[in-house]
Order: C-alpha cells, then structure tokens, then sequence
C-alpha cells in the first residue's frame, strides 16, 4: 500500500495518528528477546541438578523402582516449579523496569506539541527534536537551528554531525532513530519507524549478541567450576569403587549421583539471577531505576559520590531573592554606592527594570529552566505596566553557553526595525569580559557578588548591547557590551540533605559537591548541607594541574565549582585512579563521558537529557540525593544478603555431601538417596533465595567504611567460615547418627540423621542472617519469609517421617521419643558451635 508521506508542521490529527499505530504497530525495536516458556523449560532442564536428577529417577525406574522413580519425578517437578517461579520473578522485575525506562518523545499533532512514549510514534509524525534528547524514529527534516546529532552508534564516528533541512548531502537532511541530538533543534516529518528504520536492522544483530557476565557471576562461575571438577573425579572414583566392590554398577551409579547432587551448589545460579533482579525492583521503590543490572553490584561498595548542587542537594525551584545596579548613569565609572532590591520589597523601582528586562531577554522565551522561569515569573510581578521587548519583539538570533564562555546571548528584533538588541546572562566574571571591565571596576562588582554568594544565592551576570546590520558575528565577543548589574537567585535546600550527608559520612564515603556555580555560593551550600572541613577546587585551578596533582588535590575536596562538563571526566579518572569506586551524577548533553566513566552513573529522571540517561547505569525518578543515599543503602543490603546467601548454600552442602559419602566409603547402606536429595533441594532453595533476599538490613549498615571490591564476594575467609559451619553441623549430625546407630534400624537412624540435620539448618539460617555478636538482636528484627522457610522444612520432615506411604517411599521410620529428643537437641547443639565459630573468625 502506498501512503502520502506528506505532512504540514502542524503534524497527524489524533485519530490519524491512532490508525497509523493500529496499523504499523509500535514504534520499538525489540532488542531483548523474551524467552518463551518452552524455552526457558529446556534451559532450566539443562543444568547440572536436574540432568542428575533425570537420571536417577531413569535409573530407578531401570532397576524396577518404579514407585520411588515415579516419585523421584514428582520431587523434580515440584523443584523445577519452585526454580521456575524464582526465575521467571526475576525475569518479571527487569521487564517491569524495562518499562519504567522506556523513552518519551514530542511531537506536534493537530497543532499541539504532545509529549508521547516514543513507542507511539507513527509513521507521518511531526517530531521535535531538542538539545539534549533522543531521535525517536527515521525523518526527513523540515526545519532546524544550529543542528547537531551524535550519529555514532549508527557509523562509529564520535564527532556530531551538523544536520540542515536545506543540506545537499542526502543523509545531513536526515535523522536516525537511536541517535542523540548534542546541539540545537528542529521538527522532522517521520519516515520510518520501529524495525523499518536503520536502527532496527541493526537491532536484529544486536539482540543476538549475548551479555557479558557481570564480576560476581564469573567468580562464582570459577568457584562452581573448580567444585563441579572435584565433584566429577569423585563421583567416578566413588562409582567405581562400588561397582568393583560389589559387583552392582547400576546402584552404584545411583549412590555415585547421590553424591554429586549433595556437593554440586546448583543454587548460585538461582541466587546471582534473583538478587540482583529483586535488588532492581526494590531499588525502583525507592525512587532509583535500574538500567544496568551489574550496576547494583557496584553501588553498595560507593566510596565517592560526585553529586550535582542544583535539584539534587537544592529543590530546583528558584527564585529571584536580590539585585544589583550601579548608582551612577556611566556603566563604565565605579559607582559610589551599589543600589540593592531585595524580593521582601512589594515594588521594583525602575532603576532595577533595565537589568530584570534583559535578564529575562536572555532567556528562553518559554522557559523550561526553573532559573529563567523566576525571571518571567518576576517580570509578571513587576514589568506588567510596560511593553517589554520579549513580548512584543521576536527572537532573531541565539548565542549558546560553551565552556569557553560561560554565558548565553540573545538578539531580539521589534518589528522590522533594522536596529536590534542584545541580551546576555552568565557567570559575572564571563559577562565582565564580554564588557570589558576595567580591573578596578571588576573587582568592585565581583566584591558585591561575593557578597551576595555568602549568602547561598546563584549569581548571575546582566549586560545589554545594540546591533545593527545583516550579518551577525560568529562570538559574542564582538558585540559591545555595557555591564548592567547582578542578579542574585535562591534555590533553597532539600529538607532531607542534611541527614543522607550525615549517613554518607557515617559510612565513609567522600562526597563531593561538584556545580557550575560561582565558588562562594557553592561553598556556602556545602556548608548548609553539612559538607564542612574539606576544601574547594575550581575549575580554572583543574586546568593547571598535572593528573599527578589533581590526584592529590582531590583527596580533601568537598567541593568543586565553576566546573565544565567536560571537567567531570578528568575529576572521575583521577579519583578512580586513587583506588576509588566513583558514583557520579549528571543530567546534560555533555556529562554523558563522565556517567559512563564512573563505576555507577546516575542519570537524573526529571530534568536529565536522554543522552545522559542513555549513559547511566541507573536513572533517578525525583533527582534528590537522599535517593541516592537510600539506593546506596540498599545496594549494601543486597550485597550483604547475597554474601549470607553464598556462605549458607556452601556451609549446608557439607554435611548432605559428608552423609552421602561416608557411609561408601564405609562400606554401610546409603543414608542419602537422589530422593532424600531432591527433598532437601526443595527446603534449600527457598532458605538461600526468598528467604535471605527478604532479610532487612543490618541497624549499623551504614556504619561501616565501604567494602574493597578488589576481594571477592567469597573469597577464602568467607569459604573458611562456610565449612566450618559445615563441619560443625557434620559434627553433630555424625554425634546423632553414632547415637542410633548401634540400637536402631536403617530406617530410624536415617530419620534421626535428617531430624538433626534439617533442625541444624534451621539454625544455620538464622545464624547467618545475624552479623557477629549480634544473634540475639537479629531475631528482634524479624524476617517472616526466613520464619515461614523454616516452619514449613520441619512440617515437611514430619510429614516425611510420620506419614506412612511417605515415610516408605522415603525410607523413613517414626522415632522412639529418647532418640527423637537426641536429634532435636543434637540438631540445637549445633547453633553455639556455628556462632562461636563465626566470632574466632571475625576476631582474626
């Protein structure tokens, strides 16, 4: 079918639009490949656990078992259910968030600029493309100004690419959807959407490559790897011995897979995929979005956070609190007195309107930046009697902040009339140079800004200038200037600061303030927020120091002002190479390198660019720091957890491997069967996932300095700890099956062996979730997913033992009440062991 591409700047009217997206589908490109079920059924049966488990139920049905074969399957569906549901939770988690992340774009329809999810994008879409955002689709520009796309992900090439709907180069009259608008604007018609455009030929390929693991899944992968290695040697060693011994291979083939599913910890792959998942969607809760998973991994361990000032630390609702103008009619004379208005007055005298009028010139005629909004804001208060140029001039000509000159220009033409004027705001020192202050002067004016910056206010630079001609100026250097005066600006600070700074400095991490600020306003703020004892850095001091110096500097700097985006990169490569794990914040075009250099990027949510939450590993809904602090919190939490996790699943895999292996090497009847193992799985499996993922954080969390992530999540003192809680538990477990032995019958013993065995377990969960000499205090703070854990793996044993057609399918026998007693309190004995083990190892 053909379609009229055609359209007027006025763009699709509504139902147009909804017929075209009914018709062509979303605009998406469907780089995450879901897993269908089926699929995700053939991974799970894949692995290890339940290939061994397959078999053994085969060869029970081989030997003519086919009751305890049939049965066997019974216990390998309910843990495939139980693996299923963990998985398919976490799968359910990351796309929830991947919803949450989803882009916006604008458009203009019937002739209104509507903000849409770029996934209703359609075919024919008038699409505005602003500094800072995301091309949403395929288009054919119709108009821009000063137009530059970051085309990179399409051609590799890093430099911006200069767009112009007039272009004679085909593709410079273009725009690609995935790439990323670093300068100026536009409107583009849509030409192709979703997988029709060029970025969803490529996303074909791009949802084929596979994600690389993250840290803790490649050392845990070494771990299992080496542990499968060992457990395959012996497992064939075991089987052969038996089989030799004895003669029966099949039965010994039997014991052999008993013996690898009570070693092999098929766990950890449930525990790094649901941790990290729930760790995402609970850091959603608090108001952190997760793009990238491996960034939770990070967080927790944060030693510096590199924070923006504006709504992040302050409210970003600013309003005009002071201004400045000379006393005398000669711009270029020190004027005796410095004339102050203050926003407690209810009138603005008219020496002050010249100032407020080009301070609002100088900004965007429909404001978005809550700065220029207090000047509009203040201008209705005040300016509502005269006619002021920006409501009845037009904006011919725009001169944007660079980081070599830090202010922002306007020209402005009433009419037709040839004479135009021109506005500049800026950082004071930057417009003083566009004036061409004398040094005595300078420092007069910068001794009233310094004034006013004591007092925590954003200080901003007015001048005007007249232009007359046809060809404006490539810099703003070559108007002439005359200095009008300063503008004083309060942005107050979040309620909440100064608390989540107190909680950072509790757990010895380094903040640093870093802002475009003048330096005693920045100073001033830092000190509001409880940011005291360090020292300041300014930006043109950064460009003067070596790597070397700026490494040293940055040791004891709490605050770093008048710093350009590009800076930011420098401070996070210096402080990274202090042996720092870098979090930094960021929300414009130009602090994308440094979000993507630190080791988290934190890209705000509500006023950051698409191309700086393109860059982040996570994205903050409200852009407030105590969010921050709160997901860093978290982030140790799930650390913390994953780590009492690990330490569980390899301490409780030591006693089930030392009852599946002493009895072969003994000589004696197995006590553990492929059966009794897939019963143990099914109490393992919610204790090392539900159960710890649920535990709260520890009371003094953020107590403690942060973790070295050069050691890994378990490394040797941790797989001490591990087996001697194993050990401990073996201990007591072969103290109860010595007890029985000698006087019960295979069936009881084995039942008293699994009594004190599953009671040892409930214990060794609720010693882990405590940290060292805190046991007691730990159960004040419940943890009902652990309780409920535990309750229902002994309600599960007592029916094992105590239900007859259970009980012999199992090859289990109902206690006398004295040995009955011995194994509860063999299986309690076991708690004092593990916790006094736990503090000889803290104390080394």
């Amino acid at each position: 079918m053909t379609r009229n591409h055609h359209t007027t700047e006025s763009g699709l009217s509504l139902n147009e639009a909804a017929l075209r997206l009914a018709q062509d589908g979303p605009n998406e490109i469907e780089l995450h490949i879901k897993r269908p079920v089926w699929r995700r059924l053939l991974d799970l049966l894949r692995q290890p656990m339940f290939a061994l488990l397959v078999a053994a139920a085969l060869l029970y049905i081989v030997l003519g078992d086919l009751t305890e074969g049939l049965t066997l399957a019974v216990f390998v569906l309910a843990v495939l259910v139980l693996t299923f549901y963990q998985e398919g939770k976490s799968e359910a988690s990351i796309e929830a968030l991947r919803q949450l992340t989803q882009p916006h774009a604008q458009v203009v329809r019937a002739g209104q600029r509507l903000t849409i999810p770029a996934r209703e994008v359609v075919l024919g879409d008038c699409l505005v493309l602003c500094e800072g955002g995301r091309v949403a689709a395929d288009g054919r520009i119709l108009r821009s100004d000063h137009l530059e796309i970051d085309e990179s992900l399409l051609t590799g090439e890093s430099a911006p690419v200069e767009k112009n709907h007039s272009s004679q180069t085909p593709d410079n009259a273009l725009v690609f959807a995935g790439t990323f608008i670093v300068r100026g604007q536009g409107l583009a018609q849509v030409l192709a959407t979703g997988n029709r455009s060029q970025m969803g030929q490529i996303g074909v390929v791009l949802g084929q490559t596979d994600h690389a693991s993250t840290p803790l899944q490649e050392q845990t992968a070494r771990l299992v790897k080496v542990l499968a290695t060992l457990v395959g040697v012996l497992c064939v060693v075991m089987v052969l011995t038996l089989g030799l011994r004895n003669g029966q291979w099949l039965p010994a083939m039997l014991s052999g897979i008993a013996l690898a599913m009570s070693i092999l910890p098929e766990e950890y792959s449930v525990v790094l995929t649901l941790f990290p998942a729930m760790g995402a969607h609970r850091l959603s809760r608090e108001g952190v979005l997760t793009r990238h998973i491996n960034a939770i991994e990070t967080l927790g361990a944060t030693s510096v956070l590199c924070t923006d000032k504006t709504g992040t630390l302050t409210q970003n609702r600013m309003a005009v609190r002071s201004l400045a103008v000379s006393s005398t009619a000669m711009p270029t004379a020190i004027p005796s007195a410095i004339l102050r208005w203050s926003s407690t007055s209810t009138s603005l005298d008219s020496p002050f309107h010249p100032l407020l009028e080009h301070a609002i010139l100088a900004s965007a005629p429909q404001p978005f930046d809550p700065m220029e909004i207090a000047f509009h804001t203040l201008g209705e208060t005040h300016l509502k009697e005269t006619e002021p140029l920006y409501r009845t001039g037009q904006l011919v000509q725009t001169y944007g902040l660079s980081t070599e000159l830090k202010a922002m220009s306007h020209v402005w033409q009433k009419g037709q009339d040839s004479l135009r004027v021109v506005s500049t705001k800026g950082a004071p020192e930057a417009v003083m140079d566009l004036c061409h202050l004398s040094q005595a002067l300078r420092r007069h004016w910068l001794d009233c800004a310094d004034g006013m910056a004591k007092e925590g206010l954003r200080v901003l630079g007015v001048a005007h200038s007249r232009f007359e001609g046809g060809m404006y100026p490539q810099n703003p250097h070559d108007f002439e200037f005359e200095w009008l005066g300063l503008v004083g600006l309060a942005d107050p600070l979040r309620p909440e600061i100064q608390q989540a700074v107190a909680e950072c400095q509790s757990a010895g991490i380094q903040i640093i303030m870093i802002t475009g600020d003048y330096p005693t306003t920045a100073q001033e703020i830092a000190r509001q927020a409880g940011l005291v004892g360090g020292g300041i850095l300014s930006g043109k001091e950064l460009d003067h120091f070596n790597e070397s110096d700026l490494r040293n500097r940055l040791r004891k700097i709490t605050v770093c002002a008048r710093i350009s985006p590009h800076q930011k990169l420098r401070i996070v490569q210096a402080l990274q190479a202090n042996g720092e794990i870098v979090t930094m914040t960021g929300d414009g075009v130009n602090d994308a390198p440094a979000l993507k250099a630190a080791h988290v990027g934190i890209a705000m949510g509500g006023r950051g660019t698409d191309v700086a939450r393109e860059a982040a590993g996570l994205v903050l809904v409200d852009d407030n720091f105590a969010s921050i602090v709160r997901g860093i919190r978290l982030g140790r939490r799930i650390f913390g957890n994953l780590q009492k996790s690990m330490r569980y699943i390899f301490a409780i895999h030591i006693p089930i491997a030392g009852i599946a292996l002493v009895p072969m090497v003994m000589g004696w009847p197995p006590l553990i069967l492929p059966l009794h193992v897939a019963l143990l799985e099914l109490i393992i499996d919610p204790a090392c996932s539900v159960a710890f993922e649920n535990e709260p954080a520890a009371a003094d969390v953020m107590q403690h300095p942060p973790r070295n992530t050069r050691e890994p999540l378990f490394g040797k003192r941790e797989i001490g700890l591990a087996m001697g809680q194993g050990f401990c538990i073996f201990l007591c477990v072969g103290l109860s099956f010595a007890w029985g032995y000698g006087f019960l019958a295979e069936a009881q013993v084995r039942s008293m062996v699994f009594i004190t065995l599953i009671v040892a377990n409930a214990f060794l969960i609720l010693a882990n979730r405590a940290s060292v000499g805190r046991f007691w205090a730990s159960l004040r703070v419940p943890n009902f997913t652990a309780y409920a854990v535990i309750v229902s793996a002994l309600l599960a044993l007592a029916l094992a033992i105590y239900w007859p057609w259970l009980a012999a399918l199992l090859k289990f026998a109902p206690l006398p009440l004295m040995a009955l007693g011995a194994a509860l309190a063999l299986g309690i004995a076991s708690l004092p062991t593990v916790i006094a083990l736990q503090w000889a190892v803290q104390r080394k």
